[in-house]
């Protein structure tokens, strides 16, 4: 038969062409072929255009194979990129896991890394995920194909989860996958430390899945491999990123406590340096507060054991927010911790020689660092050596002073003159009043005593001395009355001896023979005190009443009758009565009413409403056997006085 259409081959070439070019799909192409057979083409036609056309799909095919791997080498430079300018981990994994879901046409792509503390591994990047539980999955080495590539650091594919054997089906990862849909699975490892594929260390497994069945060839795989190198690559660059971080970090943190210590060290220094050279110069316990303030800033001032400020800042010693008591307690709790401790918005440092406090150094300052804590902790010994030095001098100084009052008590007669001049020397002006007290205790505690004496003097310009079995002490008159001295002597000297310590107080006195003198009376007056059971008490003569007036070598008769009668004898005065003729009466009628009101031609009544005024006024206790006794010396003395005038 004829050929009908000569040519018809190469007519069609073109439109085959025009397919190659638009890519069009397998059926376009066997169309022609078709249509040329309709079109009534000879058998060699058709024949020569199905072996064009089968050509042209090779062609179609290759050039299909060169726009993936296009597709493949740009997502692989496009990662490599995104590693070369890495910043965030998490943003590079998520790209990573991105392209192999895209590049290889998945549902879904996941990469999971492990969890050394919990001995699993964990999702850390989904994309096409759905599953609130199958995101949150953790698979154990082995479970699932995850967990098998994880453990045996190969590439495994599954064309349907369910039913593949390969691998240990755990409850809670096929419930997870079932929640997903997914159905095909394809995992690679993320190794480190090897270029193939049978070694290294697995740092995590990126997965590439379908929620229909499908069959994964070698070059899905190959290009799921390099994605998951990428990312291995990504994880080490960043941890070694972190690590890098944080030796950084720790470099500029050891830098800071090597400067801070650097700095610390030479205040420190400065610090030592500066007080060496107050010492050095003969500065005294004022000039190592106001050096201790200048470095640290903040008031500084010096105490006593007994919490007294030693530096001139206060009279009383209650300069600190904390008060004597608590300024103590603080001071003992730094003795024991052997650091300064902060108490109410100052700090306080023990003044310490040995085991031996000597009293404490306090800074009013809320804060306090650690390297000026040291520098003040510092100034505290500095200043526990200026005491050592100060107590010794005073001790030396006191021992001869101490000679010349056991003299001067002993003989004033002898030389009063000497005995001036000898104290002038001593640097004690025996021409300036002075108050005498004179303390005892225990037989056990006389040692103590006579140690607390000479520092209960200590700065204060006084002497003390051992003298007839007694601890005396010669102090200046400040204006404190004696009695308020001797009770003041007798509270601070019996908290530093341990034991009770009375004391009795004269004076003031000026001179040889007026110290002798005070110095007897205070004595009787000791004994009293000892008598009368007020041991630990501490009183002048004075205060004694009608003891007093016996004991006293001024016998000031018009104070006492003043001190118990005093209100009496204003009341008649201001009222005209006769309060204290009526009670001179009673108790010279021995205390009888009714020989009272003869005595007195009175009714017994007006007796009795009298005597309730003088109660009144005195007190409920004025008929006691001790008031009444002082009473009516007093009234014997007010008799005595209003008759000397007329006779």
């Amino acid at each position: 038969m004829a050929r009908q259409h000569p040519g018809h081959t190469a007519r069609l070439t073109p439109d085959l062409f025009d397919l190659l070019s638009a890519d069009a799909p397998a059926e376009d192409f066997r169309a022609l072929t078709a249509r040329a057979r309709a079109a009534g083409a000879a058998p060699e036609d058709l024949a020569e255009l199905a072996d064009a056309t089968a050509k042209a799909l090779r062609i179609r095919g290759t050039l299909r194979e060169h726009r993936r791997r296009e597709r493949e080498l740009t997502a692989l430079f496009d990662t490599a990129s995104d590693l070369a300018a890495l910043r965030d981990l998490d943003s590079v994994l998520r790209s990573i896991v991105r392209r192999a879901r895209m590049l290889l046409g998945t549902d879904t792509a996941y990469l999971t890394l492990p969890d050394e503390e919990a001995g699993d591994t964990y999702m850390r990047v989904t994309d096409g995920s759905v599953s609130p539980i199958f995101q949150s999955l953790r698979l154990g080495l082995g479970d699932g194909l995850g967990g098998l590539v994880a453990q045996t650091a190969r590439p495994y594919a599954t064309p349907d989860y369910r039913t593949d054997t390969r691998f240990r089906h755990v409850d809670r990862v096929d419930v997870g996958v079932s929640d997903e849909g997914l159905v095909a699975i394809l995992g690679v490892p993320l190794l480190l430390g090897s270029t193939r594929g049978d070694g290294g260390k697995v740092v995590g497994v990126l997965m590439a899945a379908d929620r229909a069945p499908r069959t994964f060839g070698s070059d899905e795989v190959a290009l799921l491999s390099s994605l998951a190198t990428h990312a291995a690559i990504a994880i080490d660059t960043a941890r070694a990123l972190a690590d890098t971080r944080a030796a950084v970090t720790e470099l500029a943190e050891a830098n800071t406590v090597i400067r801070a210590h650097a700095d610390a060290v030479q205040r420190a220094e400065e610090a030592h340096d500066k007080l060496t050279d107050l010492v050095l110069r003969g500065g005294d316990l004022p000039d190592v507060a106001a050096a201790v303030a200048e470095l640290l800033g903040g008031f500084v001032a010096v105490h006593d054991t007994d919490g007294l400020d030693l530096t001139g800042s206060a009279t009383d010693g209650d300069c600190t927010p904390l008060g004597r008591v608590d300024l103590v307690r603080a001071a003992e709790e730094s003795q024991a911790l052997g650091r300064a401790v902060a108490r109410h918005g100052v700090w306080v440092c023990a003044i310490l020689a040995g085991p031996e406090a000597l009293g404490s150094l306090v800074l009013h300052r809320a804060d306090l660092e650690d390297a000026d804590r040291r520098v003040f902790e510092r100034a505290g010994v500095v200043a526990a050596l200026l005491l050592l030095l100060r107590r010794s001098v005073a001790e030396t100084e006191n021992r001869v002073r101490g000679e010349l009052l056991a003299d001067l008590l002993t003989d004033p007669d002898r030389d009063p003159a000497s005995l001036s001049a000898r104290a002038g020397r001593s640097g004690i002006d025996l021409d300036r009043p002075h108050l005498v007290l004179v303390a005892d205790t225990a037989t056990s505690a006389q040692e103590r005593l006579a140690a607390r004496a000479r520092q209960y003097l200590f700065g204060g310009g006084g002497v003390t001395a051992q003298h007839a079995g007694s601890t005396v002490l010669l102090l200046p008159d400040d204006g404190t009355p004696p009695g308020e001295a001797a009770r003041r002597a007798a509270s601070r000297l019996g908290a530093g001896t341990a034991a009770p310590v009375t004391v009795a107080a004269a004076g003031p006195a000026t001179g040889v023979r007026a110290i002798a003198a005070a110095h007897a009376e205070a004595a009787r007056c000791l004994r009293a005190l000892v008598v009368l059971g007020r041991a630990g008490d501490g009183a002048c003569a004075a205060e004694l009443g009608f003891l007093g007036v016996v004991l006293g070598n001024r016998q000031d008769v018009e104070a006492f009758v003043g001190d118990a009668l005093g209100p009496l004898l204003a009341y008649d005065t201001r009222r005209g009565t006769e309060l204290v003729r009526t009670l001179r009466a009673y108790f010279a009628c021995g205390g009888s009413l009714t020989r009272a009101k003869d005595e007195l031609h009175i009714h017994v009544n007006t007796v009795v409403q009298r005597l309730d005024r003088v109660e009144a006024l005195l007190g409920p206790e004025w008929n006691h056997p001790q008031q009444a006794l002082e009473l009516q010396l007093a009234l014997r003395l007010h008799q005595l006085t209003e008759r000397a005038p007329r006779r």
